[in-house]
């Protein structure tokens, strides 16, 4: 036990820790010696009658090592034999999956060009889109508003899947860029007038944000009860951009991406297997970190000999060292696809499409070349967007389907990389 974590939510009583590590069974908790077990709550109106429990583990390892054990999750629900459907939802609860049914897009109106950006820094069309694959990116200007691309996106989503927004469960809103301190995702929900008031709140995890998200969707669905979930990933990097820095202001654009994941009967579930991380270590290779604002320290303010009040602060722009995030991408994504098949139970071969994080062609490449995915099979819009953060895989699918490239049926190995350091990855099956 000396090795094992147990981490409870606040609405646990004692108590109810004691009856859950009964259920559990104190020879099961041995085996996970070296791993953290984590226990979420069950949902409030039913939980005097089971507790479904998520477990989720993971070896203590980090990106460094250059090795990670799988992270894996499954659902259990005890006591669901005993409670009718009238009472609760606990026999649908017992018997979920989930599936993706509805994509969307949505862009900024304004393009900027390679060209473009030669008018400003010293580069030119040639050597960004050699390095890495771009050409183009849209960017926010004037009074564009994040969130409302994101709402675009989401109802184009919605459309897709013939939902009405009142029939929203929850919205999880995947970005970095947020236009309010405290999140976008309800201003989302209102601006789709979804009369329900759905739970709304925003997921930061950068360019992973959106495999979190939906691996949370699904989460929420199989252990949560929840029917229907919006996962929305949007980001304006362009805002955090040093627009005389020719390293990292050719990569950058601005996007928002939608999919609606509904519950299914588990026979009809759509998402296989996943894979997790992140490794704070990287943090130093990938940043936009906080800064005291210069006019601050210019006056002055009450107080300052004893550093109160504290001054104003604001984020940086964006700082990347670009080789060590291009060694940690090709290393770390195609261990965390393989770790996510393996969970699946799925080979290399039953892969239709690959679909990874758009930052960087030649990432997109490497990968593809370790996995053995062939060219062809490799989905890629980064040379009209550019690197979209969290929006650039749902994105990216959105067109994929809609153009018929990505069909019902089809086996999708997904994943996304980025500061933090984050990494994960899912297999899906849409439609």
């Amino acid at each position: 036990m000396a090795n094992t974590t147990i981490a409870a939510g606040p609405t646990f009583s004692l108590q109810h820790r004691h009856q859950v590590l009964g259920r559990v069974g104190i020879s099961t908790l041995r085996q996970q010696q070296g791993h953290t077990l984590f226990f979420t709550p069950a949902v409030p109106a039913i939980r005097r009658r089971f507790c479904p429990s998520i477990g989720i583990y993971q070896d203590r390892q980090s990106f460094s090592d250059g090795t990670f054990n799988s992270v894996t999750c499954s659902s259990s629900v005890e006591g669901a034999d005993k409670v009718s459907t009238d009472q609760s939802r606990v026999s649908r609860l017992g018997n979920r999956g989930c599936k993706l049914i509805g994509c969307g897009s949505a862009v900024p109106s304004l393009n900027v060009s390679n060209d473009d950006l030669a008018k400003i820094v010293d580069t030119n069309d040639q050597w960004i889109s050699v390095r890495t694959g771009i050409r183009n990116r849209r960017v926010l200007s004037g009074k564009d508003s994040l969130t409302d691309l994101a709402a675009e996106a989401a109802r184009k989503a919605l459309e897709m899947a013939e939902v009405d927004p009142n029939d929203v469960d929850l919205i999880l809103l995947c970005s970095s860029t947020p236009e309010d301190l405290f999140g976008s995702a309800p201003q989302i929900q209102r601006a789709l007038g979804c009369k329900s008031n759905p739970l709304s709140f925003d997921i930061t995890a950068a360019c992973s944000g959106f495999m979190l998200g939906l691996v949370s969707a699904a989460c929420y669905i199989r252990g949560g009860g929840f029917k229907t979930v919006l996962v929305i990933g949007a980001d304006a990097l362009s805002r955090y951009v040093d627009w005389t820095d020719r390293g990292t202001c050719i990569l950058f654009g601005d996007a928002a991406g939608a999919v609606v994941v509904q519950a299914c009967d588990i026979g009809e579930d759509g998402l296989f297997g996943f894979d997790l991380h992140s490794d704070g270590e990287g943090q130093r290779h990938l940043n936009a970190s906080i800064k005291d604002n210069e006019t601050d320290k210019a006056f002055g303010t009450n107080g300052s000999a004893f550093g109160f009040p504290p001054t104003s602060s604001s984020y940086s722009c964006i700082q990347m060292n670009g080789k060590e995030v291009f060694r940690f991408a090709v290393r770390a994504v195609p261990q965390s696809i393989e770790a996510a098949l393996e969970n699946a139970g799925l080979p290399r071969s039953k892969i239709d499409w690959l679909l990874l994080h758009q930052a960087n062609q030649r990432i997109l490449d490497a990968v593809a070349t370790r996995l053995e995915v062939p060219s062809e099979h490799v989905i890629s819009n980064l040379a009209n967007y550019g690197n979209t953060s969290a929006a650039s895989i749902p994105l990216a699918l959105d067109e994929a389907v809609r153009s018929g490239k990505v069909q019902a049926g089809h086996v999708i190995a997904a994943a996304g990389f980025g500061a933090g350091l984050t990494w994960g990855s899912a297999i899906l099956r849409w439609g």
